[in-house]
């Protein structure tokens, strides 16, 4: 969603970190670029003058301007503020009550009922026992959606007969959980395609009622400012505590992931990533302006390793790095990996340093590269996979015709992967084993 802005601003910044003073001048053409930057992502008009401000102010002070690293430290400034834009509110996520009641709100086409699955597998991490109640009498297979989506994750779902007000079913569900001691209700609330007093009405009975420790609002960023505007409505007739925001892998242009907590002081507590139930984020604003601005997200990038390896892989994996054993067939096996951590471009921009090839990695995967790839490993013998040398002519020219791919494309991974081998060997013999565990999601 932000690789657009993040290479305007990596573009930007980076004509003042490479020179060593900066003047007043400097700073005000970087912050023009800065300023249409947001804008033409769609960030509100007033966020922006007052992020700019606040980044020009603290930028022009003699200290910074008089420094000899004044880039670098302007880079930090718009660091901070962007950080700082990103933390309205309490991002804590509240668990407290016997059983704890968590009201997930929004329109219909959010992503609610499946940030309703998000969340509960994120509760269930934290220990905890929750019951889904499907309190959405009016959507078409709203109930069978919840239903199928708790099955798959070992959940039970509460649902009261049809005709039944939702309030009502809100309240039964809570009795539910107490009866089969579950120590968390999460209700899947109604929605409507837009915003009405039906909907509103209905939303603050629910809270008067049940007195949710959290409500949350999930809110689809693809929308752009609309976002910011269902969020305030939202907030005048119920006490939200926080915001959902889904569909942050999309394509849109990001404004209102960046506007929406300025402009209604509600805290973004989680971010939705991906359709599946793994793909939501704790939201950590430092993280998120790391990423917008090319500086990487280490923390995220091991969070999402130490979910998708396996602990033994991982560590055969370590030592195979160690002794420069990696074989095709290891290749295969990283790749697949990989790809349970969410989609590669995600991914790669979390790494620090490479957030401008973010881009490159997605298109990969687009146009099918990474599918050939795999389809050429899989085309070989476990010989050929665990020792390249052997590939003479006529076998590289089976693997392609097993394949469905090129000679030429053949040729080439196999000497990608001789490469490799060789930058892993360096990696090895420079004594940088310590970073190992680390890259595989070990502490």
């Amino acid at each position: 969603m932000f690789d657009t802005l993040s290479e305007r601003l990596r573009k930007t910044l980076a004509t003042l970190t490479g020179r060593g003073r900066v003047s007043e001048a400097d700073v005000d053409a970087a912050m023009r670029e800065v300023r249409l930057a947001l804008l033409e992502a769609d960030v509100n008009f007033k966020v922006v003058k007052d992020f700019v401000a606040r980044v020009r102010e603290r930028a022009v002070g003699a200290e910074v301007l008089e420094s000899l690293t004044a880039g670098q430290q302007v880079v930090a400034i718009v660091n901070d503020e962007l950080t700082r834009l990103l933390s309205a509110g309490d991002r804590t996520f509240h668990l407290q009550g016997n059983p704890a009641v968590v009201a997930v709100v929004g329109l219909q086409g959010s992503g609610k009922t499946t940030s309703v699955a998000k969340i509960a597998r994120h509760v269930v991490k934290l220990g905890r026992r929750p019951l889904l109640v499907a309190a959405d009498p009016y959507r078409p297979a709203a109930v069978e959606q919840l239903q199928t989506l708790g099955k798959a994750l070992g959940l039970p779902v509460y649902h009261a007969p049809e005709g039944t007000p939702v309030v009502e079913i809100a309240r039964r569900g809570v009795d539910a959980a107490r009866r089969q001691t579950r120590d968390t209700v999460i209700l899947d609330t109604a929605g409507r395609l837009t915003v009405d007093e039906a909907l509103m009405a209905e939303v603050a009975q629910l809270a008067a009622a049940l007195k949710p420790i959290e409500t949350l609002l999930v809110v689809d960023a693809m929308t752009g400012q609309e976002a910011v505007a269902v969020a305030q409505a939202f907030a005048t007739a119920v006490p939200l505590t926080g915001l959902v925001l889904t569909k942050i892998d999309g394509d849109a242009r990001g404004g209102a992931a960046l506007s929406i907590s300025a402009v209604t002081g509600l805290p973004v507590k989680f971010l939705g990533t991906g359709e599946k139930s793994e793909a939501l984020e704790l939201f950590h604003p430092d993280r998120l302006a790391g990423r917008i601005l090319g500086m990487g997200d280490i923390l995220t990038l091991v969070e999402r390793a130490q979910e998708s390896f396996d602990q033994k892989q991982a560590e055969q994996m370590e030592e195979k790095l160690r002794k420069s054993s990696f074989t095709l067939e290891d290749m295969l096996e990283s790749m697949q990996q990989v790809q349970k951590m969410g989609p590669l471009g995600q991914v790669v921009g979390m790494i620090p340093g490479l957030g401008s090839l973010a881009g490159q990695a997605q298109a990969a995967v687009d146009s099918g590269e990474l599918r050939r790839t795999e389809a050429i490993i899989r085309a070989m013998t476990q010989r050929e996979r665990r020792d390249p040398t052997v590939l003479n002519g006529s076998r590289r020219r089976r693997i392609a015709a097993g394949s469905g791919t090129s000679l030429t494309e053949v040729n080439r991974l196999v000497k990608q992967f001789g490469e490799m081998q060789k930058m892993m060997k360096q990696f090895a013999g420079a004594g940088r084993r310590a970073a190992i565990p680390t890259l595989l999601g070990r502490r």
